[in-house]
């Protein structure tokens, strides 16, 4: 028999200890670890790729961004999972809103991306993922019994709607990596909390239909989109990062040419600080840094399945799992991108390009995974952090008024 309505306080099923899980907390630690080791290697790199050309100011800048970011992280961490899962709704409401107002923004490249305010600009799809995971999670863990039928009360076309919303307010952008990134993430996160697999039968149809008649009937839009198989015979137009991307990656050889020392940067490839640092990465230091950086991601995702497993409610183990599929899978296009694996698509390497947006991101996901392994250790930990750090603030608020 179905069940409808909430079921906030049905976690002991996911998790069945009463917290206490110090294992969950030395992954966390870890996660904190790599994660640094991400951002203080990408700084390093990010003045190596931008010092020729605009001397500290990308560095610096990316200071301020990483500081922005590890505030968000700690914040998220203070406030804790549950309550910013419980904001979700007005998190994707904002970013539907924001992402509307960049149609109305003076487009870069083509694509209407971001705000700008002066000299100041936001990118709001990558906080649209952070919101998507939440929503999605917190949705799929009130609803668990009726989230999976598709007409029943809050059911999955009230989730697949909403969710739509936000993913098709991205694509009107023409920011297609992150619409994909998001979507892709959605899917997953929702087959991990149990959906029915016949609900992706007409999606995969009409994906296949839409291929097909590209296929057919769209030669120019086809040629685009496979500039990747032979980017030799395109380097002047479609295929021109691309090719200059191979060509600096293949220069690096095992040890790379030294730090400092690419010849790519410079001139011939762009976005050489941003989407295709990592390009950078190989040609200066060699294909033992690409392969260092590949396993830095995989313990990342290694980290945040565990945390997820081990987490000490149905939401915590979906939000985890949402975002280690949103970074993961970052890391997975922006490395299958510079590589000619897959087509040609804006997307930075997480902790490791330049820009402000994706940096606050991204930390602000390791902050909600930190919160998740917390609750799990010590499931009254947050409300006492809180407390703590509303205590500090009344003390100063009373000290000053004094």
């Amino acid at each position: 028999m179905a069940i409808s309505g909430k079921t906030r306080h049905q976690d002991i099923s996911v998790q069945q200890n009463a917290g206490g899980d110090s294992q969950i907390m030395l992954t966390a630690l870890h996660l904190v670890t790599i994660v640094t080791l991400l951002v203080a290697f990408g700084l390093v790199m990010l003045y190596s790729a931008s010092f020729s050309r605009a001397g500290v100011k990308f560095f610096s800048n990316q200071l301020i961004w990483i500081f922005l970011g590890i505030a968000g992280g700690f914040s998220c961490f203070a406030v804790g999972y549950r309550r910013m899962a419980d904001l979700s709704l007005i998190w994707m409401a904002l970013s539907f809103v924001a992402l509307i107002a960049c149609l109305f923004f003076k487009p870069i490249n083509g694509a209407h991306r971001w705000l700008h305010f002066g000299g100041f600009s936001i990118q709001p799809s990558e906080f649209a993922k952070i919101a998507v995971a939440l929503f999605t999670a917190k949705y799929c863990s009130d609803y668990q019994w009726t989230f999976s039928k598709f007409k029943a009360h809050n059911g999955l076309l009230k989730l697949g709607i909403t969710a739509m919303l936000v993913i098709c307010a991205v694509l009107a952008g023409r920011d297609f990596g992150t619409t994909i990134l998001i979507g892709a993430m959605f899917c997953v996160t929702l087959f991990a909390a149990g959906l029915y697999l016949r609900y992706v039968i007409f999606p995969m149809l009409a994906v296949g239909m839409m291929a097909l008649y590209i296929y057919l009937f769209d030669a120019e839009r086809l040629a685009r989109a496979t500039s990747f198989l032979h980017p030799e015979l395109v380097h002047q137009g479609e295929g021109y990062q691309l090719w200059n991307s191979l060509l600096a990656l293949g220069s690096g050889n095992w040890f790379g040419i030294g730090f400092m020392e690419s010849r790519m940067k410079a001139r011939y490839l762009p976005e050489a600080h941003t989407d295709f640092i990592v390009s950078i990465i190989g040609e200066e230091l060699g294909f033992i840094a690409l392969l260092i950086i590949i396993l830095l991601y995989a313990s990342f995702c290694w980290c945040a399945v565990k945390i997820a497993k081990r987490a000490y409610s149905r939401l915590g183990t979906l939000l985890a799992f949402a975002l280690c599929c949103g970074v993961t899978f970052q890391a997975i296009i922006n490395l299958s991108v510079i590589s000619g694996s897959v087509p040609t698509k804006g997307m930075p390497a997480p902790f490791i390009s330049y820009g402000g947006s994706n940096m606050i991101a991204c930390l602000v996901a390791v902050g909600l995974l930190v919160s998740i392994a917390s609750e799990a250790y010590d499931p009254e930990g947050d409300k006492r952090i809180r407390e703590a750090i509303m205590g500090k603030i009344f003390f100063f608020v009373r000290k000053k008024k004094r």
